[in-house]
């Protein structure tokens, strides 16, 4: 059986930089605030009306297929990861199908949130291994800023995203000791809803239980978004920050030694860990946890925000791009997310 290995990859951030301090204009916050609880000292926001995340995406796609080698009409499937898709309906798969003009190859959306590169590779890996598909798009690209609660009462969770994409063609290789090594995929919806979106949806408020008997009358158009959902600041996202933070310094570290262990490998093995950028206090949790040295784990959250599903395809290239991963190197890529998910995948580059 071959092994799937990056071929290509890429990323693509907007021009536009939004500092702490420009924060500042619309809600109570401060750098130091913002820099103290996430390590974050910009993000980017994309253009917007004339970026989208398919758009991001599909610049992040080109660099990765040109570093391939391939042109777009080369590539035979899609995997496209985002929690900000340019359409409730059609995925954005289909939609870079169509602005790179690609062969009608077929397109699958991840909806895994902040490890959907991680599940989008885990995917696209064993279509390569099983011979199905030859090059395989992976994509992982968020437009957040269109859908922030920028105002000090959304600030906890406003603050902490920005915008951005990044993509790796995955293909065969015969090489021996080159490729993924294995991937490692988890979920426990037991606490969904301490990180989520609610509304629009059709849960029909089951959820919001303060909604639930104003409602239990309405027209069902009425229940999937309203005019007292706005009101209510209830289209915005929702994160019980400190919870979200318990759970991940538990299965982040978990995650990255169950590939490791699971491969007769220790943490002083690691090249580099490319950990998802939710949080600097949380990377520099799970490095001192692995006993591992600066130099064996990349962050870029300082610099762009949390991009969810974007951030590790993001930090991957970036540290390509600087010389930081270089072939033969062991890396270890682990996410930690709204469902709860979580991931790794082990790499030797």
């Amino acid at each position: 059986m071959p092994t799937s290995k990056i071929a290509g990859i890429g990323y693509y951030v907007p021009q536009q930089i939004v500092t702490n301090n420009d924060l500042k204009k619309y809600m109570d916050t401060s750098d130091e605030w913002i820099q103290e609880r996430t390590g974050i000292k910009e993000r980017r926001y994309a253009h917007r009306t004339e970026e989208t995340t398919t758009t991001m995406g599909v610049e992040a796609a080109k660099i990765a297929i040109e570093r391939a080698g391939l042109t777009a009409q080369d590539i035979d499937f899609i995997v496209f990861a985002t929690l900000s898709p340019d359409y409730y309906f059609p995925g954005c798969g289909v939609l870079v199908q169509r602005a790179m003009q690609m062969k009608e190859i077929g397109a699958l959306d991840i909806r895994n949130q902040c490890s959907g590169f991680v599940y989008a590779l885990s995917v696209a890996d064993q279509f390569i291994k099983t011979g199905m598909y030859k090059n395989i798009l992976v994509i992982g690209s968020e437009k957040h800023s269109f859908g922030l609660d920028l105002t000090t009462r959304g600030r906890n969770v406003s603050v902490i995203f920005g915008d951005g994409a990044g993509a790796v063609v995955l293909q065969a290789t015969e090489k021996t000791g080159q490729g993924i090594i294995s991937t490692h995929l988890h979920s426990d919806g037991q606490s969904a809803e301490l990180l989520a979106m609610y509304n629009p949806g059709t849960h029909a408020n089951h959820w919001v239980k303060e909604e639930v008997a104003s409602f239990s009358n309405a027209p069902i158009g009425d229940m999937f978004m309203s005019n007292e959902m706005i009101d209510k600041a209830q289209n915005f996202p929702f994160m019980d920050g400190q919870a979200v933070f318990k759970k991940a310094i538990i299965k982040f570290p978990e995650v990255i030694m169950e590939a490791l262990t699971k491969n007769n490998l220790a943490a002083s093995d690691i090249d580099l860990l490319v950990p998802h950028q939710a949080n600097l206090r949380i990377s520099q949790y799970v490095q001192q946890k692995l006993g591992l040295r600066d130099d064996q784990v990349f962050n870029n959250i300082q610099q762009f925000g949390n991009t969810t599903a974007a951030s590790i395809p993001i930090a991957l290239c970036q540290a390509w791009e600087e010389g930081k991963v270089k072939n033969g190197d062991l890396v270890c890529l682990a996410a930690f997310g709204s469902g709860f998910t979580w991931a790794s995948a082990l790499i030797r580059w």
